[in-house]
C-alpha cells in the first residue's frame, strides 16, 4: 500500500496535475478571501469557504478521473493485479495520495485565518470548523470520483459522469421543491431506489438470486407499510433527498456549527463509495 500511495503521490507532482491543483484551489481562496474579508471587512473567514465549496465541481473530477480510469486504457490495471495486494490496499493507497495532495493547499488555507487576525477579530474556533469541513467534503467528494474513475476506462468520461454526479448533489435541496411530497409519491420513489439497490447488487455480486431476493424483501416491506401507515410516508422522499446533499451539510460549518451529524455522514459516504471501488476493482480482475 505504501508503494502505490508514493507512487501515485509522485506521479501528481512530476506531472503538472499537483501544482494545477494546489494553485486552482489557492488561486480561489485568495479572491474569496479578498473579496469577503478584506473588501467588505467581514470578520466570517468561513463564508470565504462556503463559497469555494463551488470550485470541487470542477478541481475533483479533473482530479480524479485519471486515477483508475488510465490504469484501464493504458492496461496497466494488469500489473496491479499481479502485485501482492488486495485490490482493497490499492484503492487506499490511492485514495490516500489524494487527500495527501489536498491537504496541502488545505494546509496553506489554514494560515489565512492567523494573517486575517492582525487585521480584525477572527473566530477560530469557526473558521477551522469550517476548514475541517470542506477537507471533509472534499474527501467525500473525491471517494465518489474515485468510485466513478473505477467503472470506465475513459478519462473524459470519468470527468464528465463525475461533474454531473456532483452538479445534481449541489442543486439536490433546490430540486426538491419540484418533487411531490404525497405518500404515493414518496412510496413510488422508494421502490424505484430499492430497484437501484438491486441493480447495484446484482451488478458488484453477479448473484441473480441474491440480488431478487433483496429486491422482493424490501419491496414487499414497502407495500405492507404503505398499505398500513401510508400517511406516514407523505414527505419522506423530498426530505430524503434533501438529506443525501453533501453541499447543504457543510452549509452547517459555514453557519459556525460543528456537526457531527455531518461528520459521520462524510465518513460514511467515503467508506461506501471506496467500497464500491474495490468491488468494481474485484469485479473486473475475476472477469479478465
Amino acid at each position: 500500500m505504501k508503494a502505490i500511495f508514493r507512487h501515485e503521490l509522485s506521479s501528481c507532482f512530476t506531472s503538472l496535475t499537483g501544482y494545477v491543483f494546489a494553485a486552482f484551489l489557492l488561486l480561489f481562496a485568495g479572491i474569496f478571501t479578498m473579496a469577503y474579508n478584506l473588501n467588505y471587512q467581514v470578520a466570517n473567514f468561513e463564508y470565504v469557504l462556503g463559497d469555494m465549496s463551488l470550485v470541487f465541481l470542477i478541481i475533483v473530477p479533473v482530479l480524479t478521473m485519471r486515477v483508475l480510469a488510465e490504469e484501464r486504457r493504458q492496461k496497466t490495471d494488469q500489473l496491479l493485479y499481479s502485485l501482492p495486494l488486495s485490490m482493497t490496499q490499492v484503492v487506499l493507497g490511492k485514495y490516500a495520495a489524494l487527500l495527501c495532495m489536498f491537504l496541502l493547499p488545505t494546509a496553506v488555507i489554514c494560515l489565512y485565518p492567523i494573517l486575517l487576525s492582525a487585521f480584525g477579530s477572527i473566530y477560530f474556533p469557526a473558521a477551522y470548523g469550517a476548514v475541517c469541513g470542506f477537507f471533509l467534503l472534499g474527501a467525500a467528494l473525491a471517494a465518489i470520483g474515485v468510485f466513478v474513475s473505477s467503472v470506465t476506462e475513459s478519462q473524459a468520461v470519468a470527468a464528465g459522469v463525475c461533474f454531473v454526479v456532483m452538479l445534481v448533489n449541489y442543486f439536490l435541496s433546490t430540486l426538491t421543491g419540484y418533487v411531490s411530497s404525497s405518500a404515493f409519491a414518496s412510496c413510488a420513489a422508494v421502490a424505484v431506489l430499492i430497484l437501484l439497490l438491486v441493480v447495484v447488487l446484482w451488478r458488484m455480486t453477479r448473484n441473480s438470486t441474491l440480488a431478487l431476493t433483496v429486491g422482493i424483501v424490501l419491496e414487499g416491506a414497502l407495500a405492507v407499510f404503505y398499505l398500513m401507515r401510508g400517511e406516514q410516508l407523505a414527505g419522506v422522499f423530498p426530505q430524503l433527498l434533501e438529506s443525501l446533499s453533501l453541499f447543504d451539510r457543510f452549509s452547517t460549518f459555514v453557519n459556525g456549527v460543528f456537526d457531527l451529524t455531518a461528520v459521520v455522514y462524510y465518513l460514511t459516504v467515503i467508506g461506501v463509495f471506496l467500497f464500491l471501488s474495490v468491488q468494481s476493482m474485484e469485479k473486473r480482475r475475476w472477469s479478465e
